[in-house]
């Protein structure tokens, strides 16, 4: 059972690598039976095949079902004149999926129990994404490794209370600390505070910082 278990996770990290330009076509030829107008004003209209698929993959890699694509449609066709960044377009239609990703995670519970950065951590954080032109994160060697450490060990007691592991974070930080997270090769997911449904309630197990 526990490899069984640890089959699926790694099947559901990698399932990203698997969606080709034919999987994508497919799921829009599906779209397009329901929803042609839809259908047409995203591919080739709004983004090209190649645009979409870097936005399914990446919703997959952090495990987000792109079972509904109209919902997915919708997101990209109404915030493109805004966001042309690929990475950008994922972070609207996370936003859009908010309550999916919230279920596939929580279940049905209505207080969610989550870990935070402690409030220095944020703003140092932020600081250092400011100082990027990239806006990518840069910390240096000993932070990171502080940063993780503190991850990890509040994955792990999430775990051992039988409860998600999900770091809750501003939506500027959002994106790089998800990849943060991949990279450190933590069981967690990476939510920001928009992505938290208005009817459900959070309680901080753990502030990391």
């Amino acid at each position: 059972t526990v490899v069984a278990t640890h089959l699926n996770r790694l099947l559901q990290k990698q399932v990203h690598e698997l969606l080709g330009h034919e999987e994508a076509q497919q799921m829009i030829d599906r779209l397009a039976r329901h929803a042609p107008r839809l259908a047409e004003a995203l591919v080739p209209d709004t983004v090209s095949m190649s645009v979409l698929l870097r936005v399914l993959k990446g919703l997959l890699a952090e495990q987000v079902p792109v079972r509904d694509l109209r919902t997915i449609a919708e997101s990209i066709v109404a915030n493109v004149a805004f966001n042309q960044d690929p990475g950008r377009m994922i972070e609207a239609v996370r936003v859009s999926l908010a309550r999916a990703i919230v279920q596939e995670i929580y279940g049905n519970l209505d207080n969610l129990p989550v870990i935070t950065l402690a409030m220095s951590m944020e703003q140092l954080l932020l600081k250092s994404m400011a100082q990027q032109a990239s806006g990518e994160l840069s910390l240096e060697p000993g932070l990171a490794e502080q940063l993780q450490s503190a991850l990890a060990q509040a994955v792990q007691s999430q775990e051992m209370g039988g409860k998600p592991a999900v770091l809750l974070v501003t939506a500027a930080l959002r994106p790089v600390l998800a990849r943060l997270a991949r990279y450190g090769g933590h069981n967690l997911s990476v939510l920001s505070y928009n992505e938290i449904p208005d009817d459900k309630q959070i309680t901080i197990e753990h502030s990391v910082g």
